[in-house]
């Protein structure tokens, strides 16, 4: 540490697409690394993260530098080991250090934000020399006309204005950042820290008073709060048939009064949600040796990796319990990552039901508040058992000893978004830095897992069993191209599976159905012409979704068609936009119609869909699983998410359609997607006392990946796909990174990745292959064109080295950083 009288200076890391750090003066108290500081950048106050301290400017900034604004954090927010983990996740995914850490942190409710707006002198020349009309073109009178509005306001208002007091000048945020960019007005931003924390109104009844005259409401009132002990939240009182000033009342005259309460948990009801959550199994052999392994190497401290691979059903949650117990037992904590919000009730539940307050939650469903209070609890110890979905990654344990990832295969671990980070192999790099063990746990385990382990990186630990000798689900492949021949037309179900769903349901027994379509229909076709109806934003058709009440194939004027990209939606138009035919029909079986038509094939079945139509929260989830556990439903249909790890005694029929239809897209993965998905939604039957059976429709029954899923032979398949692989230097054989131009000018993003084409043509490496550039398969996303351009290599080092310097080149061509994504170990290519 430098002397008292020398001036220090700290390197911080600011949420901006720049990949660099900033340096300021400390003239007060100095922060450690990991602590949160307020600094002005531009003409904005920015909440960045301390990396360095160090005694010496940068050479030749001495006069330009500005001194901090505050220290927000007394001490780091950020471990050292965090800290260093995210340094690594910016130097890996080739991400900004400063957007990596605003990820990390999830406490943006601890800072209250203020923006507002200027006009500056280029806008008040603009203003005095210029008349409305003539500020731009004709056929933009419409803009000018609100652009010179906002001019106007801000020059009388003397002053700054907020976005919220110029919306009477009919601006919205596209204006604001068109005036920005012209420079006629400048943007101003302050912030200040702030205590957030939830709290509930509590109605207390004041006691031994004598009551005066009440009137019946305020009777009413009172007595049901004497009913009640005397304290009630005051949203409880809401419910009751009594005027919203009673209350008032009744605390402006002394009778009650309020209080402010701590609320509960976001979770606080989910154990309730299900039953014999809590109760304890003897582990069998299988389990007791994957748990023994598992907790020797936590006694034994120090990063040691394991892929956890169990059939379905054969209990691997039970061996995270038993783990986790053992980790908390010694004092420590640990971490258990899930891939969908949806799980997360149900595993929270059994958390909860074995661990109690020690337990907390993390995901991007909480609210802010909520999320900063179970960031808190787990950052001051009061929380040693964390379970999340991806973000919870990054969760503040103090003595992390043990790190699950539990269906490590999943794809929603990678983060689609800046900075494109996969949770699974973070999770493996945070366990190395922290010396922690770290169970990846699937029945099918990614190929990249699986690689590691044939290449001894990671111990195998295998449970080919099923919980008390429950055999696996007998699966039978239907050939669709048959059944087509012999019936002489298509149908949703083949003869054999209605007739299974028949004796399933007649036994009293569940059936579930995978359907992996959204909506009713996912086209509208135009039987004269050809045309199918598309997004106005993207290069996709519209997924078509149809009131209960119309059994019409036709897709009728006024329903709905959307897009599940960006959202837009239209309703069906009357004829076709293109030939203005009335033949519009819908093709195509989304879960919504499979729904409708399982209703009218068996009208005596208590079906419920399971899909992103219907599954709003993780209450609906709760709902739905909760009724399947007491019989009160007897036949699921939906997409993916039913085979996402659910368990469910009661199903012994699973159904298959329509799954095999990836194996269609150009995508190298495809074959491992449609692997897992059968086999996972295969596990799903048979978990209870009474055997499974499995039938699986499909136009590629002799597809190695169909037949292996059929088979359950993880083994056989992850050979023949990674022959493959190798042959065709894919991942895991080999690393990939997708470079992704994107703007809402096609030209623009055509001529950038024609730049980059250029400059990887003039600048060849021997171990790296580049394809493209080329349009992005989906050419058009939310009104922005993309272009990518797919480099691949035997050598990580090397291939990240040249994407280093294509960075470098980009930003001196003055491509922006915003509009140029870097995805390494892509997932997805669309």
């Amino acid at each position: 540490m430098p002397s008292s009288h020398m001036p220090l200076y700290c390197d911080v890391a600011l949420p901006v697409p720049v990949d660099s750090l900033f340096t300021y003066i400390v003239e007060g108290p100095a922060p450690e690394p990991g602590a949160r500081v307020l600094v002005a950048f531009r003409r904005e106050q920015m909440l960045g993260v301390v990396v360095r301290l160090h005694p010496h400017p940068p050479a030749g900034q001495e006069k330009n530098l500005k001194p901090i604004l505050r220290v927000i954090d007394a001490e780091p927010v950020l471990s050292a080991p965090l800290l260093e983990l995210g340094q690594w996740i910016a130097q890996y995914y080739l991400a900004p250090l400063g957007e990596v850490l605003r990820t990390m942190l999830p406490l943006q409710a601890e800072l209250r934000q203020r923006t507002s707006y200027r006009i500056t002198e280029l806008g008040c020349n603009t203003l005095a020399t210029r008349s409305q009309a003539l500020f731009q073109t004709p056929e933009d009178i419409d803009e000018s006309s609100i652009e010179h509005a906002v001019l106007e306001q801000l020059a009388a208002s003397g002053g700054a204005a907020t976005a919220t007091m110029l919306k009477k000048s009919n601006a919205d945020s596209a204006t604001l950042q068109s005036l920005l960019r012209k420079r006629w007005i400048e943007r101003d931003s302050t912030a200040e820290a702030r205590t957030v924390r939830r709290t509930v109104s509590i109605a207390v009844l004041v006691e031994n008073l004598r009551l005066p005259k009440l009137n019946a409401n305020q009777q009413i009132l009172l007595a049901e709060l004497a009913g009640a002990q005397g304290r009630l939240p005051v949203q409880a009182l809401a419910q009751l048939p009594v005027p919203k000033t009673t209350l008032a009342t009744l605390v402006r005259r002394g009778l009650v009064c309020m209080e402010e309460v701590p609320a509960e948990s976001p979770f606080a009801q989910s154990a309730a949600v299900r039953t014999g959550l809590a109760a304890v199994h003897a582990l069998n052999a299988k389990q007791a040796d994957a748990f023994q392994t598992i907790s020797a190497s936590i006694q034994a401290g120090g990063f040691a990796p394991f892929l956890l691979h169990g059939i379905t059903g054969s209990g691997k949650t039970a061996v995270y319990l038993a783990a986790m117990r053992r980790t908390l037992d010694a004092g420590c904590g640990s971490l258990l990552l899930v891939p969908e919000i949806g799980l997360t009730p149900a595993m929270v539940a059994q958390m909860q039901a074995a661990f109690g307050d020690q337990v907390a939650l993390l995901h991007s469903a909480l609210t802010p508040i909520e999320r900063v209070e179970q960031w808190r609890r787990i950052h001051n110890g009061d929380a040693r058992v964390v379970v999340g979905t991806r973000s919870a990654v990054f969760a503040p344990l103090r003595d992390l000893a043990l790190v699950i990832v539990d269906e490590e295969h999943d794809t929603s671990y990678k983060q689609a978004e800046m900075p494109r980070y996969h949770a699974r192999d973070v999770a493996v790099m945070r366990a190395r830095l922290q010396q922690a063990t770290i169970v990846l746990g699937s029945a099918t385990p990614s190929l990249e897992s699986w690689s590691n382990v044939e290449r001894g990186k990671y111990r195998l630990l295998s449970m080919p069993q099923r919980v008390a000798d429950r055999p696996l689900p007998e699966v039978t492949l239907i050939d669709m191209r048959q059944e087509f021949r012999e019936v002489g037309e298509e149908q949703l179900l083949s003869r054999a599976l209605h007739t299974a769903i028949e004796e399933t349901l007649e036994r009293g027994e569940q059936v579930m159905l995978l359907l992996n379509r959204r909506g009713y229909s996912y086209v509208v076709l135009c039987r004269a012409c050809g045309v199918k109806l598309e997004c106005e934003n993207c290069a996709i058709a519209l997924t078509h979704h149809k009131s209960a009440e119309d059994s019409s194939a036709r897709a009728t004027t006024g329903q709905r068609l959307e897009c599940h990209y960006c959202g837009f939606r239209r309703t069906v138009p009357k004829r076709c936009p293109s030939c203005d035919s009335e033949h519009l029909y819908s093709f195509g079986v989304g879960s919504q119609q499979g729904e409708e038509r399982l209703r009218a094939l068996f009208p005596a079945a208590s079906i419920a869909r399971m899909d992103r139509d219907t599954m709003r929260s993780h209450k609906d989830f709760e709902r739905v699983l909760t009724q399947l556990h007491r019989g009160e439903i007897n036949m699921l249909v939906g997409t993916q998410m039913i085979a996402k790890g659910h368990d469910m005694h009661g199903v012994t029929l699973v159904g298959v359609l329509g799954a095999d239809h990836a194996l269609g897209l150009p995508d190298f993965r495809a074959s491992e997607r449609v692997f897992q998905l059968i086999t996972q939604v295969a596990g799903r039957a048979g978990r209870g006392e009474r055997a499974g059976r499995v039938l699986v429709q499909t136009y590629y029954p002799d597809h190695y990946a169909i037949q292996q899923a059929a088979a359950q032979n993880y083994a056989a398949f992850a050979t023949q796909e990674l022959r493959y692989r190798k042959l065709l230097h894919y991942p895991p054989t080999a690393v990939l990174t997708n470079i992704l131009l994107e703007h809402a000018d096609e030209q623009k993003a055509a001529g950038w990745a024609k730049q980059i084409g250029r400059w990887l043509e003039k600048h060849p490496h021997p171990h790296v292959r580049v394809l493209g550039p080329a349009a992005a398969p989906i050419a058009r996303i939310k009104r922005i064109h993309r272009f990518h351009l797919i480099l691949k290599s035997s050598s990580r080092k090397e291939l990240a080295d040249l994407v280093r310097s294509l960075l470098e080149f980009a930003e001196g061509a003055e491509i922006p950083r915003r509009n140029l994504t870097v995805d390494v170990d892509a997932l997805h290519l669309m």
